[in-house]
């Protein structure tokens, strides 16, 4: 198979799947962490990578939560926000759907307003210095419970800021029933967003049928247990509800034991419509364009494949057709250009 990777890296690319805090870089972190030095997170890069290899998924929401810490004035918030675009603009992200996690930053003295105003700022400057369009994903951190939901979902709904599109629930499954914040979902669809929560990462296929039926799901993050219910997989197909994919990210957490075993390729057999997405990449060591590479390897993909992969996280994101038709157009003028050298 040819080395895509030089074609991955032109490619014009959206992205759905990918968290705010996860989202820091090495390079970000160390600063953050310079700035708040009290903080058990390592200044120095390069120790970094042993601080973010995890056991399991517990693991890895520790290490998490300790690197949301750093975030503690809205000029973090607003450092982080931009930073991360710069890092998604030398991938040639030209849309993410940036998840957020309000409640993290707001119970921790960040005043609401002020961390509205930073992320806008951010997303604002963003598209108009690097050319890269965020949008906001407001989600609920399961663990910490129902507190969380009907604060996220305030923040969300009463202080909607211009970017927000969606609703989300991420943090641990195990423990955490979506049934739950079926009220705070409800809340926030009737205001209009988007129901996208997290579902199947590491429990069984029952948690996507509770996101769709009593969250009202339009993508599931993860889905990876999913192929264990043919009538699941057939459903998700039927209706077009795309699944939100991170292969490394699944290794990582534990939550799929080997990557060649990845059910990706089960997936897409079946018909649904996958996006291949990065999570948290920096603590993974990845990036958009490495789960590319991954994915096309694993399901034997060349570059109309991989196009096609791209095409899908446009056809499956929130923006507005006329940025759908544009971003799609972009990437079928770029596979054309690359074929034709």
């Amino acid at each position: 198979m040819a080395d895509l990777h030089p074609f991955i890296a032109g490619l014009p690319k959206a992205e759905l799947h990918v968290h705010h805090v996860g989202s820091a870089s090495p390079r970000i972190v160390s600063e953050l962490a310079a700035r708040h030095p009290d903080s058990a997170v390592p200044q120095d890069p390069e120790a970094l990578a042993e601080y973010f290899t995890f056991t399991d998924f517990a693991h890895f929401i520790e290490v998490y939560l300790s690197v949301v810490d750093l975030v503690r004035t809205p000029d973090d918030v607003r450092l982080l926000t931009y930073e991360v675009a710069r890092d998604m603009a030398r991938q040639n992200i030209r849309y993410a759907e940036l998840t957020v996690t309000p409640f993290s930053s707001t119970r921790r003295g960040i005043e609401e307003k002020s961390f509205m105003a930073a992320i806008e700022d951010a997303r604002t400057a963003a598209e108009q210095e690097l050319g890269v369009v965020l949008r906001w994903c407001f989600d609920i951190p399961g663990e910490a419970g129902l507190e969380a939901a009907e604060e996220t979902a305030r923040l969300a709904v009463d202080l909607r800021p211009e970017g927000l599109v969606s609703f989300g629930l991420g943090g641990p499954e195990i423990g955490v029933p979506r049934p739950q914040f079926k009220p705070y979902f409800d809340r926030a669809r009737a205001a209009g967003l988007h129901s996208v929560p997290h579902a199947g990462e590491t429990t069984g296929p029952e948690t996507v049928w509770d996101a769709l039926k009593e969250l009202g799901a339009e993508r599931i993050g993860h889905g990876t247990s999913s192929v264990r219910d043919a009538s699941l997989l057939a459903h998700l197909a039927e209706h077009r509800i795309p699944l939100e994919v991170c292969p490394t990210s699944n290794i990582a957490t534990r939550a799929v034991d080997d990557l060649e075993r990845h059910p990706i390729r089960e997936m897409v057999a079946a018909g649904v419509l996958v996006t291949v997405n990065s999570d948290d990449p920096p603590m993974f060591g990845t990036d958009l364009n490495s789960e590319y590479a991954v994915a096309a390897r694993l399901l034997g993909l060349d570059e109309r494949g991989v196009a096609e992969l791209a095409k899908n996280a446009v056809e499956a994101s929130f923006l507005d057709p006329g940025g759908k038709a544009r971003i799609a157009a972009e990437i079928d003028a770029y596979t054309t250009a690359w074929l034709a050298r």
